[in-house]
Formats: structure tokens, sequence, C-alpha cells
């Protein structure tokens, strides 16, 4: 099975979803995958203490994690893969299904309800010409409706990939969308002037 992994995955933060480049076989036989195992198991005093740096680990390489993945993390670190399923389906932060280039989280909740985030929402799904949950047909986009980002105080708050824009308003959205789909990785260009 075909798998990609992101070219600077070695010091990159989980959840760093940006161009990837394909290879074969597990994730924790590859060097990258075997430093940041050591990495984690040598921080923690416990193998299931380093389960979410692995789960987050397995999401920046490929974006997503699928059930063979659990299983992988689950032998990895000595845990049963009924474990892992139940931590990484319980966490809305790891996505269970491929999602596209850029992963668009518009909240919702009631500071930025109050904002036009439905609007925010709805320009999102406008600009990337994709519905809610799917991946646009350039395989560039995922825009979700998110319940809280936790920062209220910047509402209407979109978290692209790693990465939160505050203030986000619908007359934004057309810029942020341009700047997304002009950049060379995963979200760092969000045509937002930050």
């Amino acid at each position: 099975m075909s798998r990609r992994i992101h070219p600077a995955v070695v010091g990159a933060q989980p959840f760093q979803l940006t161009a990837r480049e394909t290879f074969d076989g597990p994730i924790f036989e590859t060097a990258e995958g075997k430093h940041r195992l050591e990495a984690a198991l040598s921080r923690y005093p416990t193998k299931q203490a380093a389960l979410l740096p692995m789960l987050g680990f397995v999401q920046s390489v490929k974006g997503w994690i699928e059930p063979a993945d659990m299983v992988e993390v689950a032998e990895a670190l000595d845990l049963t893969p009924a474990y892992v399923h139940s931590i990484a389906t319980f966490y809305t932060m790891y996505s269970k299904h491929p999602v596209g280039r850029h992963f668009v989280q518009v909240c919702t909740n009631i500071s930025c309800h109050l904002n036009r985030a439905e609007e925010v929402l709805r320009g999102f799904l406008a600009e990337t010409g994709t519905r809610e949950g799917e991946i646009s047909e350039d395989g560039e986009f995922t825009v979700i409706e998110a319940e809280c980002l936790g920062a209220c105080g910047f509402a209407t708050v979109v978290q692209v990939n790693d990465r939160y824009l505050e203030d986000v308003t619908p007359e934004r959205v057309p810029e942020i969308v341009a700047g997304l789909r002009g950049s060379r990785d995963g979200g760092s260009e969000a045509g937002d002037g930050a």
C-alpha cells in the first residue's frame, strides 16, 4: 500500500498537513518513524503516554489516520488496537478519513456564531466548490464545521491545517482561499496578511 510522508517530518510539529511524498511500508519502519518513536518513548514515562504524539505523527505523515495505522501504532506502543482506536476516535483533532491539502475548520460555537460563522462556513464551501466534509475535485480543500477551536476572543476563528486565522469575516474568505490556492505548502500563505 502506498503512503504519503511529509518531506520535513523529522522535526515537524504534529498535524502539519503540507505537501507529502509517497512511500511504501509501515510508518514506523521508516527512518523518520523510528526517530519519532524513539524520541517519544524517551520523553514520556510509559509507552501509553506516547500515544497522542504518535497518532499526531501518523496524521502529520499521511494527513489522516486509518484503521491499519491504529494497529501499527498499537503494535509500536504495546497497546491493544481497541484502545488506540478508542483514543483516535474520541479526539476530533484526528481525521479518520482522507482530507484535502488544506483542511479548513470553521468554528461555529457561540462567539463565532455571533460573528457570522455560518456565513464564513458557506463562503468557504462556495469558494472551494466543495461540500462540507468532502475533498474538493482538485484535492486542495476539505471544509468542515468545528464546534470550538478555543480562541473565542478572536471570532470568527478558522483553522487551516495547523494554523489559526482570527477575525475571519465572509468578505475575507475569497482572499484567504486565493492565498491557499497559491501556497506551495499546506497553508502558510492564507491571504490574511499574517
